[in-house]
């Protein structure tokens, strides 16, 4: 070790870095392990919490706003220094506020069911096998209300919702978090209904609010054909990777959006069939699943 110091570092810089690092892994053991661990895992939930909402939006922003911090910092920028210190004073209640669904929903996952909820949190959730019924089971009584709908002209609107959440919509409407049926969505749309007039939000299995306000699309090229509720749908789709259903009252037509694309005039049989490829997202992008999957994907490559 000595000879490879001497060799290259004369002035001893390399020799101090060797050997603080030596000392390091002298003293590394179990607990410094799981510390690594344990904060690895965390900021790989943030993460995976966080992508593809409009909370990285925001995040972006901070980002932004600290590197002009930073450049008022090195620049010598009194004025616009002492702002942004104020500022970051405050940052984290923001934060607090800002995602304040997102982490909402993360303490309800892990205080489900009391220890079984921290459990299924770190593995990753639910299993691929019951994630592929429960998506079979919406469809199937999702695709069935609409069906009777369709052939009624019922007006209805039905947004699922996937890795965005949408609790800020579903405050808009009225929270139900009743186990969704056939029947149950039958009744919300029928027209005399006290919340048939406006949107249902399905998260997971539960229908989690009805009469929900969506944003409209800012799309001006759409057809005439397009009523309010085709412009709703196409507007949350824009704003989130929500599977979005849609039945025409004035034709009965049944339309999906579902990752930007519209399909419309679906049958009952064809609609069952998208909503279980769509639902299942889940098992679709095993790239943002659990560790375990990531550990799956990694031996299949190296054995």
């Amino acid at each position: 070790m000595d000879i490879f110091v001497t060799h290259f570092g004369e002035d001893g810089t390399l020799h101090v870095f060797f050997n603080q690092a030596l000392g390091i892994l002298r003293s590394f053991n179990v607990p410094d392990a799981l510390d690594i661990i344990l904060l690895t895992f965390l900021f790989y939930k943030l993460i995976k919490l966080l992508r593809d909402t409009r909370a990285v939006q925001l995040i972006k922003g901070f980002l932004l706003i600290a590197v002009v911090y930073g450049v008022t910092v090195a620049m010598g920028m009194t004025a616009s220094s002492f702002f942004f210190d104020r500022l970051w004073g405050s940052a984290i209640v923001v934060l607090f506020f800002v995602f304040q669904p997102e982490i909402r929903h993360a303490v309800e996952t892990m205080g489900r069911s009391g220890g079984s909820g921290i459990l299924r949190l770190f593995s990753g959730g639910k299993t691929d096998e019951q994630r592929q019924k429960q998506a079979r089971r919406v469809a199937i009584a999702t695709a069935k209300a609409a069906g009777k709908m369709s052939a009624q002209k019922i007006g209805a609107l039905i947004v699922f919702e996937r890795r965005t959440l949408l609790g800020d919509v579903a405050k808009t409407g009225v929270i139900l978090e009743a186990k969704l049926s056939e029947k149950l969505l039958g009744n919300i749309f029928y027209p005399k209904a006290p919340l048939h007039d406006g949107a249902v939000i399905v998260r997971g299995n539960i229908i989690y609010a009805a009469a929900c306000v969506l944003p409209l699309t800012d799309n001006h090229d759409l057809p005439g054909a397009y009523g309010m509720r085709h412009r709703a749908a196409l507007g949350i789709s824009e704003e989130s990777d929500a599977v979005v259903l849609v039945v025409s009252e004035e034709t009965g037509k049944i339309s999906i959006i579902c990752d930007g694309a519209l399909q419309t005039d679906l049958s009952e049989a064809v609609l069952r069939e998208e909503l279980i490829t769509a639902l299942d997202w889940e098992n679709k992008q095993k790239e943002y699943g659990s560790f375990a999957a990531i550990w799956k994907k990694f031996w299949r490559k190296t054995a």
